[in-house]
């Protein structure tokens, strides 16, 4: 690569060359004194006075030239423009060509006008000295080189020249080679110099890119010698390392910035060691990539790459976000988001670790604790004061537990407990009922306190015979027994519980059968005048006739159909025998029929009951609908909306089992209610406790002030009776005192009597009044 003329190359390169005409300015001004020393000597000698005019002219130029060289230490090179340095370069040429030409005047007149032996040694020895000197300190300039050259030579060979002698001619002549030479000799200096420069230049651009890709990273970077020794480190490592000097860290072995890191409670104290593992595994290629804990907040993850000479570059990036990430999900995924509990498959899975973990087989419980009646907390004080309540037993549930038992949310309102009895203490049994007494109790959630009882179902089972599916199933069939025969107490799994879960899944096929097959009937318990001279209405009962276990009891069969949900089936069939039996009956008696809460929620119940009218010709005025205060708690807006429908087409809407439910007397004014049937609790002990009688009557007569229509039921004794006719508590009375529930048959044969009973009254008044 041969250098381009001065107004070709770059700037920055141009500036290079012209600095290096004015370097090295120590052996310049020897030169100049040695100089101007031997043009002094020559004119002692010679007495000539041109040299002393020379002589004078070199200290001119020689403090021209020193002059320019201290104003171009101090100028702003990083501001000069091209132009500038060409000015510069012209300097420089203004004070080199002087000399050089002062040089070759004295050489050339002391050999063609002195012709003094010494004045010529001296003076042509200084200048030819000085023309080697032209290579080595103005390469940089082509015009400097060339003009000083000529400038020096010129006079010398015209001196020998003009002396007109053959041998002084020849050696005029040597001095053209010797010009061409110092030329070509700073020419290649210069090709020399220009190709270092532009390489210089091009590696250090490259080198500046590098370096700034290195430090913008976003990974951290250390390269690693073969003694795990640091060659090179980025910016965005030691930031990661929380080190504060990048420079100091060249050199240094890894192993020494690490436990810099622990010295400076960087790096967790009881982590070096395996931090040096897993980076030992890198470096020797074991590993490819792995992740770092540097300290509870930090986490780096590593990969590496080695190469044939024994570099190892390590590249790592934070993924400490990642990690919370990722461990964020993971609790999501493991723990319940409410109480913070292990949910269902977490727990599993910790109860088969600490069963594999276990020294020794032997006795483990498993318990589930469900809270009764939770539901009427979420309906009453909504969702919210819900969650809360579930957090406060939760927390309860930990605290008792703790030390003793895992504890995890189930689902809903379930807790579920395992109870390792790493001690083998042989009460385990106990403690878990213990624990299960300890949960119940008041909780104050927003200044409102609930009494919250719990139903619980524990099995104890051998450690080695753990299997998931069976502890599981075991422990909901104790607590179905629980809750089926004593809600709020606790009680183990025994065999015959599977035998009696078997039968009930039996009788629920049965039931689903007997429904889609239409093998239900219905039964009527009339609801008489309190004199019980007639009956006003009938209310149809579901019966089911099981074709091997004989009648099953209604409380059995519904409460097995509302788990399965077809009770809204069971009540379809009833609605459509109801209607057409009563198409069979006197117009003066109508049919009623429960809805239960699931009939409520299906938006079709108003086509149902219209179809079963329309089918039977049954008029609306003779068809009674009863919902109890259960159904009336749920979803107020939609059911009174609903029994508003119904009532608007001609039905008779009835509250049944009134007083047992939580709505209070609130809803009577609410909702559109024709009929309260109070339930037969208020009936049951009237004729032993004044209070009882007290508040029945009270309910009653609130009842009226609204209008409503008072249905007594469960009467059963006389005495009962008597004190209701006494009181006028009741519009109308239902009960074994006048009926139990009968078939249509039997219905309409009682009919026919009560006909016949009164046409006989109504004789033996005419007789009487005869």
């Amino acid at each position: 690569m041969k250098p381009q003329d001065p107004n070709g190359v770059p700037t920055d390169v141009y500036l290079s060359f012209v600095s290096s005409l004015f370097g090295n300015r120590q052996t310049l001004f020897t030169g100049m004194i040695v100089q101007i020393m031997t043009y002094a000597a020559v004119f002692s000698k010679s007495g000539s006075h041109f040299y002393l005019y020379l002589t004078a002219i070199f200290c001119l130029v020689c403090a021209y030239r020193i002059y320019w060289f201290h104003r171009f230490d101090v100028a702003d090179k990083a501001a000069m423009s091209r132009d500038d340095i060409a000015q510069w370069e012209r300097r420089y040429l203004y004070g080199g060509v002087s000399t050089t030409t002062l040089l070759g005047l004295g050489s050339g007149f002391a050999v063609l006008v002195l012709q003094d032996t010494f004045a010529e040694i001296a003076c042509v020895a200084v200048t030819l000295a000085s023309m080697v000197s032209v290579v080595g300190r103005n390469f940089g300039s082509p015009k400097a080189v060339n003009l000083q050259t000529i400038s020096a030579s010129l006079p010398i060979s015209l001196g020998f020249l003009f002396l007109f002698d053959p041998y002084m001619v020849l050696l005029s002549l040597t001095l053209i080679p010797f010009v061409l030479t110092t030329r070509s000799m700073a020419n290649g200096v210069r090709e020399f110099l220009y190709k270092n420069v532009i390489a210089a230049r091009e590696i250090s651009l490259i080198n500046d890119r590098f370096d700034t890709a290195l430090n913008n990273m976003t990974h951290g970077l250390f390269m690693l010698d073969s003694k795990n020794r640091i060659l090179v480190v980025n910016r965005k490592a030691c930031e990661l390392l929380h080190l504060t000097n990048q420079e100091q860290l060249k050199d240094c072995e890894l192993d020494v910035v690490l436990r810099y890191g622990v010295r400076n409670a960087f790096i967790d104290g009881s982590l070096p060691g395996l931090i040096q593992r897993q980076l030992a595994q890198l470096v020797d290629g074991s590993l490819s990539r792995t992740l770092i804990q540097f300290n509870d907040n930090l986490f780096l993850e590593f990969s590496a790459s080695r190469r044939g000479d024994g570099v190892v570059i390590l590249i790592f990036e934070d993924v400490t976000a990642r990690i919370g990430a990722e461990r964020k999900i993971l609790h999501m995924v493991r723990y319940d988001s409410l109480t913070g509990l292990p949910n269902r498959e977490h727990f599993i899975d910790r109860v088969k670790d600490s069963l594999q973990s276990r020294a020794k087989a032997g006795a483990v419980g498993f318990m589930v604790v469900d809270i009764d009646d939770f539901k009427h907390v979420n309906d009453m004080k909504g969702h919210i004061v819900g969650d809360h309540l579930l957090v406060e037993i939760a927390a309860r549930i930990q605290q008792r537990a703790a030390g003793q038992a895992l504890v995890a949310r189930l689902m809903g309102d379930q807790f579920v407990l395992f109870f390792p009895n790493e001690d083998q203490q042989p009460d385990l049994g106990k403690r878990m009922c213990v624990l299960h007494g300890a949960i119940g109790g008041d909780y104050t959630i927003d200044d409102t306190t609930f009494r919250i009882s719990a139903s619980a179902g524990y099995v104890v089972i051998e450690s080695q015979d753990f299997r998931p599916e069976e502890w599981q199933i075991k422990v909901d069939l104790a607590l179905f027994e629980v809750k089926s025969r004593a809600k709020g107490t606790c009680s183990a799994f025994e065999a015959e519980m599977d035998a009696r879960y078997l039968e009930r899944q039996k009788l629920k096929d049965d039931l689903r059968e007997a429904v889609e097959q239409g093998h239900l009937h219905a039964v009527y318990q009339p609801m008489f005048v309190p004199d019980g001279s007639f009956i006003d209405c009938c209310e149809a009962l579901s019966r089911w006739n099981h074709p091997d276990k004989g009648m099953v009891p209604p409380d059995v069969f519904i409460q097995i159909a509302e788990e399965m949900g077809i009770v809204s089936g069971i009540t379809r069939h009833v609605l459509n025998q109801a209607c057409r039996d009563c198409m069979t009956w006197p117009e003066t008696i109508s049919v009623s029929v429960n809805l239960s809460v699931q009939d409520l929620r299906d938006v079709n119940i108003v086509t149902v009951v219209a179809e079963a009218l329309k089918n039977s010709g049954l008029a609306a005025s003779r068809l009674h609908l009863e919902v109890t205060e259960s159904c009336l708690i749920n979803e107020v807006t939609t059911v009174s909306a609903i029994l508003g429908e119904l009532r608007r087409m001609g039905i008779t809407i009835a509250i049944d089992d009134f007083g047992t439910g939580f709505s209070s007397l609130s809803y009577l004014d609410t909702l559109p209610v024709d009929v309260v049937k109070i339930d037969r609790s208020f009936v049951r002990a009237i004729t032993e406790d004044e209070r009882r009688l007290k508040l029945l009557r009270g309910t009653v007569n609130l009842s009226r002030e609204l209008g409503l229509e008072i249905v007594v039921e469960g009467v059963e004794t006389r005495e009962q009776l008597l004190l209701i006719n006494k009181y006028h508590c009741a519009d109308f009375v239902q009960g074994y005192v006048f009926s139990k529930p009968v078939t249509n048959e039997g219905l309409l044969a009682l009919t026919a009597s009560l006909d016949a009973k009164r046409k006989l009254a109504e004789v033996d008044a005419t007789v009487g009044t005869i």
